[in-house]
């Protein structure tokens, strides 16, 4: 959410902002009704005076001309009441068209309208050259039982599966090296909610648009990752300036309808509904510039992190019309699928200045005893299983089973080869 103000002042950089983000809002119509709002909260208010005038007089009068002014005073009653209803009617309308201005993005985001129009800023890695026809994760994972795709639909439904065996160790090995890994770099760890409230969700921007691609359970939602409960734990907060940055790595199993996905990746792990993931989040002081470092560092800690487990990947700057509604500027790390011969996401590092602050009141006091909302960013570490599809598919081997990088050795017990030999 922007600064009313700010949107009032700044109309022509918010209509930049939808056509850039390929967005429908119309930031007359807000301007519009915020002027009837301050019209209508000052007439409210100059007819609370005037009552308030009169109660006092009241109290200084004789008991006839008492009469006289409470009757003088009905109207006023009337008209405060007709203002009051008029403005409640206002403020529901004019909350929904805060809660879709889009936050205006950094003037180095590439025009586009889709993820075709991201710019790619970075590639690493040689793409594994088999001397064998390789197998997708698939193939793989159910030869060497490490995933059971038939028992996970009888008991989920579509895109439903069970990991099992080496499948489960080693996507438990991702996490904790994730875990340990961002925890030695000064973040603090936590295992974080995933039923959320719905204030959670409007307050991180991913409602009220995000809605269908939402599972709700009565007045509770969960969350499609853990930036949601991070965010909202220090919602209504003052922090000192003296405690930021704020810097977490936090796990929760994640939930996604995959809205508007059908045919998409129908088979195997790169989609699916449930799933877990190890998140980056960071609260710091109101500064673009140090936005830009932190975005900047977080992005850098996931890219070590694929270099690390030796998979191939690219980063690229995301267009316009692939960043969401808070977002400033985001970048999306991309790891090589040799069975699809194509790069498929695996991380995203966003910033938003002070868009999901203002909607959560996070904010901080500074030493001169100023008070300012915090600035917010977020990345992914490690979202599985679809990572562990990649490393699946990039380590196998001649006879069907998978090499372990070597980072994961000390997490999967000592083993350096999973899966089972099922390829002559």
């Amino acid at each position: 959410m922007l600064d009313i103000k700010f949107i009032r002042e700044n109309s022509d950089l918010i209509k930049l902002a939808v056509g850039k983000k390929h967005l429908s809002f119309d930031v007359d119509v807000l301007v519009v009704l915020d002027q009837k709002r301050l019209e209508t909260l000052k007439n409210i208010e100059d007819l609370r005076a005037k009552q308030n005038f009169a109660s006092e007089k009241l109290t200084q009068v004789s008991a006839m001309e008492r009469n006289d002014i409470i009757e003088s005073m009905r109207p006023i009653k009337e008209e405060l009441k007709r203002q009051e209803e008029q403005m409640e009617e206002i403020m529901k309308e004019w909350r929904v068209l805060m809660l879709s201005v889009p936050n205006i993005p950094d003037m180095s985001v590439p025009e586009g309208g889709s993820d075709a129009d991201n710019v790619e800023v970075k590639t690493w890695g040689e793409f594994p050259n088999f001397s064998f026809t390789p197998l997708d994760h698939i193939e793989l994972m159910e030869g060497g039982d490490m995933v059971d795709f038939e028992r996970g639909t009888k008991t989920s439904g579509f895109r439903g599966y069970f990991l099992k065996n080496d499948g489960a160790m080693l996507e438990m090995a991702v996490w904790q090296y994730a875990m340990q890994r961002w925890q030695n770099k000064g973040f603090t760890p936590m295992l974080v909610p995933s039923l959320v409230k719905r204030e959670a969700l409007l307050g991180t921007g991913y409602l009220p648009q995000g809605e269908d691609d939402l599972y709700k359970d009565g007045n509770d939602y969960m969350a499609g990752t853990g930036e949601v409960a991070t965010m909202f734990y220090h919602s209504d907060e003052i922090l000192n300036q003296s405690e930021l940055p704020k810097k977490y790595i936090v796990w929760s199993p994640c939930f996604r309808k995959e809205a508007g996905s059908h045919g998409k990746d129908v088979k195997g792990l790169v989609r699916v509904h449930e799933f877990y993931k190890c998140e980056q989040v960071v609260l710091c002081e109101a500064s673009h510039e140090m936005s830009v470092n932190f975005h900047e560092e977080i992005r850098d800690n996931a890219e070590k992190m694929m270099e690390e487990l030796g998979l191939p990947y690219h980063t690229v700057i995301n267009c316009g019309g692939d960043l969401g509604l808070g977002q400033v500027k985001k970048y999306d790390i991309e790891a090589w699928m040799p069975s699809q011969q194509k790069y498929r996401e695996t991380h995203s590092a966003s910033y938003f200045h002070d868009f999901q602050t203002r909607r959560l009141n996070i904010r901080y006091k500074e030493s001169d005893g100023k008070i300012r909302y915090a600035h917010s960013l977020n990345n992914t570490a490690a979202a599985t299983p679809r990572l562990i599809t990649t490393i699946i598919e990039n380590y196998q081997q001649a006879d069907g089973t998978i090499k372990v990088p070597d980072v994961l050795v000390p997490f999967m017990g000592g083993k350096t080869v999973i899966g089972k030999a099922f390829r002559q």
